[in-house]
């Protein structure tokens, strides 16, 4: 046990109870699969001995309090073999029955084929796309070190009740996904050595043999990365070697490295005809095969038989659980007595409570100036940053375009390098977008962390996977992008993104925010705040006028997602507009009421918000009987035609930008007031047919 592991959780009873505990784990994983018809046995079946002994031993954890805040995280990166993850669960005691077991992979049932946050009690993290979990308890375990050095800096090792493990089962597509290498270079470069990953090295995948797709050396990536490597051979009689595994995971590694474990092993083993198979990993074994893997264990229960003997044994868990509970609430209470204000900080922290007067801590801005809406991104950050010590981030490389550095912030890094320490709330990611992401989801899930990044808009496509797991895990993460158009100028159509605000607004769950000017970026950001579930905020390069509105109708009308800028009742038209395009709704339409035409204009920074009012409110803004409708928005029309409507035009951009300054850009793509003007007119005429 390493030194920074508080408890050793388990003495060791009889090997008899021990095996027929694994046997047990073995025969559940295989029978479940097999009564769905449908899953991965193979590596379920293989690493029970290595789930038993992490579940029973070096996890530190309390099946009857799954939130308990002090418990180490379980990471099932492989998430197609749940069914491992789900067995431990069920014999280990926490609220997973062996009826959940029966309905794997059912309608409703809650043992999904992935593992799902929210859905299984002692589930800690989606998983399933590979390489995900990994790279999120990387962020986990970065959260970890934050939070001690935040509140507890002072504490010996192992002596702080924010002294916590990651520990991450991974497999051969985790390590060969590049999100992986990004994710273990973060990992490495931030020392963390709280992170445990056993890296199951079984030698197959779906084609084959792993030989078909690598020759790398896997000890040789990670020591490089930082990491410290063990590896653990098979046992003689071709199992994993668990006594091995344990002795390895007891000793833990050095200070100031993550851990990776190389784990030997066989899958499907013991079973009789599928071990070591392709074929054993995504389907199930087969009556036959599952009783040939009764004879080789030498039992003869029945499909989802278990003794009392066995379950006694490994629902023994719980009185350990509960016993390192109890002792790390005394640890914490001691703590927390030796000073209040602290322990007031951390109260908040972990209740996400932001400050009472936060809104007029925020920057205002005067009409008629010319801001930037990432400046006044920036500007918001430092005025949250001073009151919310719970917000932390940065940008992939990218600090200064992004506005995102937090000033005399510190940046996030091991003392030992000499360029930070662990309490930084400045995260230099690197170019790393996609591990960027993934690990913000776990810095979220291991507290009331308040964790935004940032990156130019055309890179959201690097980390699609990771925001869609942050949808659907509903996770409070904020994703700064700027350089939302064409408008960015001479870098080019490389650089100028057309269809990712429509790309990004189709994920459920997920909120995209535009905001046209200084005073609706500001308060936008008060209203992340506010909000549950992943936010993108998506800002210009380019200076913008600030508009002369009210500021309560700005910050009501951007938390409800869109209002009327203009005073203009019974219109004729509705022009509506998002981000930079809202100066150009608005020069239309001055234009057009010189010649007598009623135009509305909206702002609509974010379309999910709005669409959560209630019926009236969206009635008010966008009144039905008003069909002559033009959109404007420099990027992809895809997504708006049912704002539009039947009357409706888009003014927007649907091919790719040109290399040329930021105003002869705008002008080769269409974003000009002839375009609009012309829009208007057509709607109008359309509706009047």
């Amino acid at each position: 046990m390493s030194s920074t592991q508080p408890e050793v959780l388990l003495q060791h009873a009889s090997e008899s109870v021990d095996h027929r505990a694994v046997v047990a784990a073995r025969l559940l994983a295989a029978d479940a699969v097999e009564r769905a018809r449908s899953g991965h046995p193979g590596t379920a079946i293989a690493l029970a001995p290595v789930a038993t002994l992490l579940f029973q031993k070096h996890l530190r954890h309390d099946p009857t309090r799954p939130d308990w805040a002090g418990r180490d995280r379980f990471v099932l990166s492989c998430g197609h073999a749940s069914i491992l993850l789900y067995t431990q669960l069920f014999l280990t005691g926490y609220d997973v029955t062996l009826d959940d077991l029966k309905e794997f992979r059912t309608l409703g049932s809650r043992t999904p084929g992935h593992p799902e946050y929210g859905h299984t009690a002692g589930v800690e993290t989606t998983t399933g796309p590979l390489g995900q979990g990994l790279a999120t308890a990387v962020g986990m375990a970065m959260g970890f070190a934050h939070e001690r050095a935040t509140f507890d800096a002072d504490a010996a090792q192992g002596q702080s009740p924010f002294d916590r493990r990651v520990w991450v089962l991974a497999s051969d597509g985790d390590l060969q996904e590049g999100l992986s290498y990004e994710a273990g270079a973060l990992a490495g470069r931030f020392g963390l050595d709280n992170l445990t990953v056993i890296y199951d090295d079984n030698d197959i995948q779906i084609e084959g043999g792993t030989a078909l797709t690598s020759v790398e050396d896997a000890a040789a990536r990670f020591g490089a990365q930082g990491w410290h490597v063990d590896r653990v051979e098979l046992a003689a009689d071709g199992d994993v070697d668990v006594d091995g595994l344990d002795r390895v995971l007891s000793a833990g590694g050095p200070a100031g490295k993550p851990r990776l474990v190389i784990l030997k092993s066989q899958i499907a083993f013991p079973a009789p005809t599928a071990v070591g198979t392709a074929g054993s990993h995504g389907a199930p074994l087969g009556a036959a095969e599952i009783a040939g893997l009764r004879d080789a264990m030498g039992v003869t229960d029945a499909p989802f038989e278990i003794a009392d003997e066995v379950l006694s044994y490994t629902r023994s868990a719980v009185d350990r659980g509960v016993s390192a509970r109890l002792r790390w609430e005394d640890r914490f209470e001691e703590w927390a007595s030796a000073d209040a204000d602290r322990a007031d900080a951390h109260r908040r922290f972990t209740e996400r409570t932001l400050p009472e007067g936060l809104l007029a801590q925020l920057p205002v801005y005067s009409s008629g100036a010319s801001v930037a809406t990432r400046d006044a991104s920036g500007a918001a950050i430092q005025a949250i940053a001073a009151s919310v010590p719970a917000l932390w981030g940065g940008s992939a490389d990218l600090a200064e375009p992004n506005r995102t550095e937090i000033k005399n912030g510190g940046s996030f890094l091991p003392e030992i390098s000499g360029l930070g320490d662990r309490a930084g709330r400045n995260i230099h990611w690197g170019v790393r977008e996609h591990a960027m992401a993934s690990a913000m989801n776990g810095i979220a899930l291991s507290g009331g962390w308040r964790i935004f990044a940032g990156t130019f808009l055309v890179f959201s496509d690097y980390q699609r996977p990771a925001i869609r797991l942050a949808a659907l895990m509903g996770l409070p993460v904020t994703y700064i992008w700027s350089h939302d158009s064409v408008a960015l100028g001479q870098d080019g159509p490389t650089h100028q993104p057309i269809e990712h605000l429509a790309s990004l607004r189709a994920i459920p769950g997920f909120s995209v925010v535009r905001p046209a000017d200084a005073n609706e970026t500001v308060a936008a950001w008060h209203a992340i705040l506010h909000k549950d579930g992943p936010t993108g905020l998506v800002l210009g390069r380019q200076g913008v006028p600030v508009l002369p509105l009210p500021l309560d109708r700005v910050r009501s009308g951007v938390e409800r997602g869109a209002y009327a800028v203009n005073d203009v009742a019974d219109p004729d038209v509705i022009v509506i507009a998002t981000g930079s395009e809202l100066a150009l709704a608005l020069e239309a339409a001055t234009a057009k009421a010189a010649d007598g035409l009623k135009v509305r204009v909206v702002s609509m920074p974010s379309r999910e918000w709005f669409a959560a009012q209630d019926a009236a409110y969206r009635e008010e803004v966008l009144p039905e009987s008003v069909t002559a409708r033009v959109i404007v928005e420099a990027a992809a029309s895809f997504g708006w035609h049912d704002i539009a409507g039947r009357d409706g035009l888009i003014v927007g951009i649907d091919e790719f930008g040109v290399s040329a300054p930021a105003d002869q850009a705008l002008v080769a793509r269409g974003m000009t007031p002839a375009r609009v003007l012309a829009a208007i007119d057509e709607s109008v005429r359309l509706a009047d047919r």
